[in-house]
């Protein structure tokens, strides 16, 4: 990491204390135009941003800057989405398995939504009438880099089967409701565009099944690197090989449907850095612990999916090095990294994370009633504050 960004992150830090999450905009910039780039040659492109990865208003509006739309899967995500300026058009949601209220409640706002199971689409044709929706599909493809996210297997509760589809047609036929849009999505981290392919056929032959279809969404699960000889998906490659195959469908359809991909950790993962303070070295018998002011409260990734990201000491000037395992203040066993490599580390050095953009903050909690960290942007090279950090009163102010 270069010098001046590594001042400008000791800057932040002693201007908004420990822990903090900083952003970068000019690289969330760039990771869309990346993506519009490599699927340029599809002329009716919408890219969706995964409001779950990152949900703050800032970078919402970024979004929205950019010519992005939004991809929501709670009820509170629309209105987020509403919040930050987005019209109605522009919001998809696709939740999962949720109350008939929150269908009704986006229904009554005018967003786009994907139905992903047999049984809601039921219930929601037998009360409302001269409706589109668009339906989830299950792939029945195991693909991602963990169990916890790979979502289109055919023992995941995400979609609709390909089997189940026939079904759909007889309430299509027997009531006054159509479908509009054809979603799926495979699963997180997928490095083998072969996996991507395969789903895409998928998603063809399910919309070869209805009359109507205005869009198909293939979802996303793009891989970045957590590291310097991490894999990632080839991007260019897979722009390239998706766009033959969809405008090849479109041209024998002679349709003009819209193609969705709905990108979250792709866009913001390496814009966002994570920054915790060393509260203690504590070397025992095989292991130099270094004691963090943070723990899964904040940062989940590592326990929860065990994603290794990188982490660098930005304050020490010492070159030697020492190996280190990086541990939280949670009781419970918060391990971040086990036995890395930094420069030699003192107490109250200041550790980054590195890819800290996606699926950080937004898992966030108030385990062992901590308080969540503050946010920061940092647009055209100005520091902008956009999320405070929570105070103690934060913690009572619902409790009764």
């Amino acid at each position: 990491m270069e010098k001046i960004k590594k001042k400008l992150f000791v800057e932040i830090s002693n201007k908004y204390g420990l822990p903090i999450y900083i952003y970068d905009e000019d690289k969330i910039v760039q990771q869309f135009e990346k993506l519009k780039k490599a699927f340029a040659d599809i002329e009716n492109l919408k890219i969706n941003y995964a409001i779950k990865a990152l949900s703050n208003i800032s970078i919402l509006k970024i979004i929205k800057k950019i010519g992005g739309d939004v991809d929501a899967v709670s009820i509170e995500e629309v209105k987020i989405a509403l919040h930050a300026g987005f019209k109605p058009n522009q919001i998809f949601f696709t939740p999962s398995g949720v109350d008939l209220v929150e269908i009704e409640s986006a229904l009554n706002y005018g967003v786009q939504i994907n139905i992903d199971n047999y049984r809601a689409l039921k219930k929601i044709s037998d009360k409302f009438q001269d409706i589109s929706v668009g339906i989830r599909i299950n792939p029945n493809i195991y693909a991602g880099g963990n169990s916890k996210i790979s979502v289109g297997h055919s023992e995941s509760k995400f979609g609709i089967t390909v089997e189940e589809i026939s079904k759909i047609k007889n309430i299509v036929k027997n009531k006054k409701i159509e479908i509009n849009g054809i979603h799926m999505h495979t699963g997180s981290d997928i490095d083998d565009i072969n996996m991507y392919l395969k789903a895409c056929d998928v998603l063809f032959n399910a919309a070869e099944k209805f009359e109507k279809i205005k869009f198909l969404d293939f979802g996303s699960g793009f891989k970045v690197k957590y590291s310097e000889n991490d894999f990632e998906t080839d991007i260019e490659e897979l722009g390239k090989n998706l766009s033959y195959k969809f405008n090849k469908f479109i041209l024998n359809k002679n349709s003009k449907i819209r193609f969705h991909i709905e990108p979250g950790k792709f866009i913001v993962s390496e814009a966002g850095v994570f920054l915790t303070k060393v509260n203690y070295v504590n070397p025992k018998k095989n292991i130099n612990f270094l004691h963090v002011n943070s723990g899964l409260n904040h940062f989940i990734r590592p326990m929860f999916y065990g994603s290794k990201h990188s982490i660098i000491n930005i304050t020490s000037s010492i070159k030697e090095k020492e190996n280190y395992s990086v541990v939280g203040y949670v009781c419970e066993t918060d391990t971040f990294a086990e036995n890395i490599s930094l420069n030699k580390t003192s107490e109250g050095d200041i550790l980054c994370f590195k890819n800290a953009g996606a699926y950080c903050f937004s898992m966030s909690s108030n385990y062992n009633s901590r308080l969540k960290p503050a946010e920061v942007l940092i647009s055209k090279g100005k520091i902008k504050l956009i999320r405070k950090r929570e105070k103690f009163d934060d913690l009572l102010k619902n409790q009764l």
